[in-house]
């Protein structure tokens, strides 16, 4: 009896020693402790889908139990929770434009701007910079394929491409600090660029040996067709015989000036197609009375020809009208519109994708030459334009080579 009631002390000692133990460890773990907090009234808007009914009530129950609540800002939530929408998409010609930086967006490409004149692709998570002809960023030595890692000594890692832009962007006179990786390069340079107004030039041409005619597009602004249309006649009055014409560098533009060059060089059929997240297509036809479309024609591309000279290349490689000489394009055919919202800020989103007359993605695929021909870093001449006036020779029946 004595070894059972020294047994029976022994559990109960046990078992107080547990008991303490369990009360010990509960109270250095208060969070343990915490219970379920009585229901608010949240107000949900009643058109709210489904899904987005827990944005509502976290951002309701934030603003009133938080225990910081006092020291929220409204604003800041809604364009974080934004901002966290539009990450998912993981798309970067979709970006969220906030109120203060409204105005400054609505100076487009449909006009002059101030800035260091650039345009702005991402690829490979890095913000790529594309300079514009005569501008300051050119002048400041930046070149097409140059990546821009800071700007006024501000990482651009996670940046989307419009908030770069707003970045970059400003007034005359200005001045901003960028931190950029020259392509090929191993080590990033800064420099200091100088904003001003920038030159809507986009169209430059000049005669060569044998009547062929070199004509550039460096972007497609609204003024572009009209530019390209008086370099044609120009080009004819000359007695051209053939045109090599550069879309190298181009980052694109306004589809409508694109599609309006287009019709220049082909005599009929569609542009391209345009086909939204519904599967509904529309189509872009050959508006008729080009002024190009019996010559000869090469065409140069490069890596970062984007948009809508991808378009103008793919229409004319679909067609035999012109073959291909460089490398492989970009890959940007998407159709971006913006949207005011109700803050007076605005939304730039993707609505379409662009294909070829002959049924050919171009966003994330880009278009392979029909001859390839690589740049070669630190040449004195330019391998890929003297390649392509080999291949026009050939189509003029000037010369043969090996295509």
């Amino acid at each position: 009896m004595r070894r059972i009631a020294s047994l029976s002390l022994l559990l109960i000692v046990l078992m107080v020693a547990v008991a303490v133990g369990c009360r010990a460890r509960s109270a250095v773990q208060p969070e343990a402790m915490s219970t379920a907090a009585p229901p608010i009234s949240i107000i949900v808007p009643q058109d709210a889908p489904a899904e987005m009914r827990a944005l509502w009530e976290i951002y309701s129950i934030l603003l009133n139990e938080h225990a910081d609540r006092a020291k929220l800002d409204p604003k800041e939530l809604s364009e974080g929770a934004i901002q966290g929408l539009l990450k998912t998409l993981n798309d970067p010609h979709t970006s969220y434009i906030p109120p203060e930086d409204y105005q400054l967006e609505q100076e487009d490409i449909r006009g002059t701007f101030e800035g260091i004149g650039a345009e702005v692709t991402m690829r490979g998570g890095r913000l790529i910079i594309s300079p514009l002809p005569e501008g300051p960023a050119e002048q400041a030595g930046l070149k097409a394929g140059d990546a821009i890692l800071e700007v006024n000594s501000e990482p651009t890692e996670g940046w989307s491409i419009r908030q770069a832009v707003l970045k970059i962007r400003g007034p005359k006179g200005s001045k901003v600090h960028l931190k950029v990786l020259h392509l090929g390069a191993a080590e990033p340079v800064e420099v200091d660029i100088v904003r001003d107004t920038i030159p809507l030039k986009s169209v430059f041409w000049n005669m060569m040996k044998d009547n062929i005619a070199y004509l550039r597009i460096r972007i497609f602004y609204g003024n572009t067709d009209d530019a390209v249309r008086q370099a044609l006649r120009e080009i004819r009055a000359k007695g051209a015989s053939g045109i090599v014409l550069d879309l190298r560098d181009n980052p694109g533009g306004l589809l409508e000036t694109t599609v309006n060059v287009t019709s220049e060089f082909i005599r009929e059929g569609v542009v391209l197609s345009e086909v939204d997240g519904k599967g509904q297509q529309k189509e872009w036809r050959v508006r008729g009375g080009g002024l190009a479309v019996n010559l000869p024609l090469v065409v140069l591309v490069n890596s970062f020809s984007a948009s809508g000279s991808e378009v103008l290349a793919g229409a004319l490689q679909d067609y035999g009208r012109a073959r291909l000489v460089g490398v492989k394009t970009f890959g940007k055919g998407s159709v971006n519109l913006f949207r005011r919202l109700s803050n007076g800020g605005g939304l730039y989103y993707s609505t379409a994708y662009w294909y070829t007359p002959n049924g050919r993605l171009i966003h994330q695929t880009g278009l392979e030459p029909d001859v390839e021909v690589k740049a070669i870093p630190g040449e004195q001449g330019d391998t890929q334009l003297v390649r392509a006036v080999e291949v026009l020779k050939k189509e003029m029946g000037i010369t043969a080579v090996v295509p």
